[in-house]
């Protein structure tokens, strides 16, 4: 359980990396760099804002087998190191077109574009880096949308540039003239180098990843301490319930138990059904019970009869009775006609068990 549950763990927090690593880039700010070309085919870099530490005064170098000539000051280097680095390309060698398309294509634009581009340009989909500015309404349910494209092999360089020099992230732009005649900077590549688990982590990102791994694992700690806790008191609980109900059987067997006399005076005492149907048997027709109690091997009946005496005899006589008598006075009301009597006798074992 401990491995799978460690597994587990390893897994979430390889998660967590990726996703701090994707939102930590999208939202933290980086340092802005710009690297504008030159017409002789060089490049300047400035920083957008100069920090302390930083340099303030513009470098330009070339490109030489995808290195800077001349090499880049230690101050520079590390400029570019973490930084969003923003390419604008000349015009020299940038193909230019203004796109016409029917106003229903603006959701659709992309794949339109990417469809035309070796009809636009001189390479094909894969060998171009292309982008387009936004659509411009121009009348009669049209738009038209202003495209550049350059060769990936002039882009690829300061590609590799950016990424060794430690760079965040690249963007490529370049110029393009929409059909009103007016120039806009449209993107043709807009791409990050790496993510944020190197040395630029922000701090606080690093903190807050390390507080919620702790969180994670006290949090798995604390479900596998209580779960093996739980199971221990639930497989007590059973064992408890195992004995409890075992208890019971023996004490079901058993004579001298709670349920074992229950069992006992339930076999030995008469049913109260069979007691009441001896009595009606007994009485003549002239006697009327209005109370019958039965407790132990005991009977009481009274009732109204017209001759209370002859009722002893009568229980006597029955082999489901014996010692018949009186246990309160045999009384008569003024005006009544009948005796009210008071009987008890003893039940005698030819019941049998009762039901």
């Amino acid at each position: 359980m401990l491995a799978e549950a460690r597994q587990w763990f390893e897994r979430w927090i390889g998660a967590v990396a990726v996703t701090v690593d994707g939102v930590a880039d999208r939202f933290v700010r980086r340092r802005g760099l710009a690297l504008d070309e030159n017409a002789d085919g060089t490049f300047t870099a400035r920083l957008a804002v100069s920090k302390d530490g930083s340099p303030s005064v513009p470098v330009s170098f070339r490109l030489d087998h995808d290195a800077p000539q001349p090499p880049l000051s230690t101050d520079w280097k590390t400029a570019f190191d973490g930084s969003r680095i923003e390419v604008r390309l000349r015009s020299d060698q940038i193909v230019s077109r203004v796109l016409d398309f029917p106003s229903q294509a603006g959701d659709f634009l992309d794949g339109m574009i990417r469809a035309q581009v070796d009809r636009l340009t001189p390479w094909s989909a894969a060998d171009a880096v292309f982008g387009w500015g936004a659509p411009q309404p121009v009348g009669n349910d049209r738009i038209e949308v202003a495209f550049s494209a350059t060769a990936a092999a002039k882009v690829d360089p300061l590609i590799r540039l950016a990424r060794t020099l430690g760079g965040a992230s690249i963007a490529v732009s370049a110029p393009a003239v929409g059909g009103d005649g007016t120039l806009q900077q449209v993107t043709l590549l807009d791409r990050p180098l790496r993510g944020l688990a190197g040395p630029v982590v922000p701090r606080l990102l690093r903190i807050g990843l390390v507080s919620t791994a702790a969180a994670a694992a006290v949090s798995l700690l604390l479900n596998i301490y209580l779960g093996g806790w739980l199971q221990s008191e639930q497989d007590d609980l059973q064992h408890r319930i195992s004995q409890r109900r075992a208890a019971l059987r023996l004490d079901a067997n058993g004579d001298s138990s709670g349920l074992g006399l229950l069992a006992k005076r339930k076999q030995t005492t008469p049913s109260s059904v069979m007691v009441l149907e001896a009595i009606s048997r007994v009485l003549p027709d002239t006697t009327y019970v209005t109370e019958l109690r039965i407790e132990g091997n005991k009977v009481q009946v009274v009732g109204m009869t017209q001759d209370a005496p002859s009722l002893i005899r009568l229980l006597e006589q029955s082999p489901q009775f014996t010692r018949a008598t009186f246990f309160a006075p045999t009384t008569r009301a003024a005006n009544e006609t009948a005796e009210r009597f008071h009987v008890e006798a003893n039940i005698t074992a030819n019941f049998g068990s009762g039901t």
